[in-house]
């Protein structure tokens, strides 16, 4: 609230531009501290030391580590308020107390020691942390937390197929509740296994084993008894699966989800999961899946970069959105493809590189992007870094705040236009355009004027 209340502190203090003499004034008001808070890079000491002098606990918390110099680490270290002095590792230990996820730099500088002695600490919760934290272990950390007295660290150690889980003690994991539907869905199992999975009730056991790639024919088999649509589209996905069978499978799931139940909605629509080894098999056999009715199989079709042109060509074309943007990140993708994809639906800008950055795109054409209906797409223009000021004062009048905030990140942006957008109705565009190196000193001193800082 403080910052959309004051949004062009707030994006001064992010402003990389901002002299250490602007920083030190923007540490008096809760806005600049927000912003400056959110700054990469190390902060100059007189700019922590105005930090202290203004801030409380929630400012304290950021002054850590590469942050600051080793003297103003020290400064903090001797802080004379316990709540300034131990406001980071408050910080982290009351994130590990609600289980939430933090990285094991992170845990070592707030409690003080080496990742292998935490692994072994007193608080259950901590040694969790440090098994959702700590991705490569050495195997005789992983044992010791395989064997930890409290199930949810157990839990928390096998939550990914890496460490993994060593052969000697799948038995003893498939055992324990704390962790069976974990390791059920990656190890590869025994029959006998197999089978004392399957007389659990636990339909998380259940769909937790027919996500497992290394099912054999028979245990793929057996589970297509089994009444839960989860279950049914993961064995539908399923390499020992015939055309007919799958056909049938989400037949039964598609039905589910006419009458209402939310799990086939899930299972058809929100299911993440994908027959990633159609991958690995022959060619010839791989391009029997190019007329499949299953999106997820074309998908993975798409991610393959050794098809013929006849199969780009139709998966180019393919009537799911997200198979056409597969394919598009192949190597050879054609300029004209790359264009029509992203001319007709935009970026998608989490996924990264962007299909703009991709070496066959024809990055001149991000311009013409300016004159397109949706304003997805002339978004798409901005990631032109030349982008002519004539379209950039064309998107800084679009009704559509993302755009204006959009043009304010530019690094092509006038010193005009600048000014006009640090004055925008909308908190979020005022804020990046304050956030922006190429705001002039003067205009620095009159924001911070204006808030008698």
């Amino acid at each position: 609230m403080t910052s959309l209340a004051h949004p062009r502190l707030s994006g001064l203090g992010r402003n990389l531009a901002a002299p250490q003499d602007v920083l030190v004034r923007l540490a008096a008001h809760p806005a600049g501290r927000h912003g400056i808070s959110l700054r990469r890079g190390r902060l100059a000491d007189a700019v922590v030391e105005a930090l202290l002098t203004h801030g409380d606990r929630r400012t304290a918390t950021v002054l850590h580590g590469d942050q600051i110099s080793p003297a103003m680490r020290r400064r903090v270290a001797e802080h004379p308020d316990p709540a300034i002095r131990d406001a980071y590792p408050d910080f982290v230990r009351a994130t590990v107390d609600l289980g939430v996820q933090i990285g094991i730099d992170a845990l070592e500088e707030a409690y003080g020691r080496p990742r292998a002695a935490l692994a072994g600490a007193p608080s259950p919760k901590l040694r969790g942390a440090v098994a959702r934290s700590w991705y490569d272990r050495p195997p005789a950390v992983q044992e010791g937390l395989l064997a930890d007295p409290d199930p949810q660290v157990r839990a928390a150690a096998t939550e990914h197929g890496q460490p993994g889980v060593p052969p000697e003690w799948r038995d003893r994991c498939l055992a324990d509740p704390a962790v069976r539907a974990n390791v059920a869905r990656y190890v590869p199992l025994t029959s006998d296994q197999f089978e004392e999975l399957m007389r659990s009730e636990d339909e998380t056991v259940h769909r937790a084993v027919a996500g497992n790639p290394h099912l054999s024919a028979e245990m793929v088999a057996r589970l297509l008894g089994v009444d839960d649509p989860l279950v049914r589209v993961a064995v539908a996905q399923s390499r020992h699966v015939d055309a007919g069978t799958r056909d049938r499978l989400y037949a039964l799931v598609e039905a589910e989800r006419v009458e209402g139940s939310i799990d086939a909605e899930v299972a058809l629509n929100w299911n993440f999961a994908e027959p990633t080894w159609l991958r690995e098999v022959p060619l010839e056999e791989r391009m029997t899946y190019l007329d499949c009715p299953y999106a997820a199989f074309r998908r993975v079709l798409a991610s393959c970069h050794d098809l013929p042109e006849e199969a780009w060509h139709r998966l180019d074309n393919d009537r799911e959105l997200m198979v056409r943007r597969t394919a598009a990140r192949r190597p050879d993708a054609p300029p004209e493809v790359l264009e029509r994809l992203v001319r007709s639906h935009g970026e998608v800008f989490h996924i990264r590189p962007l299909l703009v950055d991709h070496p066959n795109f024809l990055r001149h054409t991000l311009r013409t992007f300016v004159d397109e209906p949706s304003p997805h797409v002339r978004y798409v223009a901005l990631q032109d870094p030349e982008l002519p000021v004539t379209s950039l004062q064309r998107l800084a009048d679009d009704a559509e705040p993302s755009l204006r905030r959009g043009v304010a990140r530019h690094p092509n942006i006038t010193e005009a236009l600048l000014e006009r957008l640090l004055s925008d109705a909308d908190p979020e565009v005022a804020d990046d355009a304050a956030a922006n190196s190429a705001v002039r000193l003067s205009s620095m001193y009159r924001i911070l004027t204006a808030a008698d800082l």
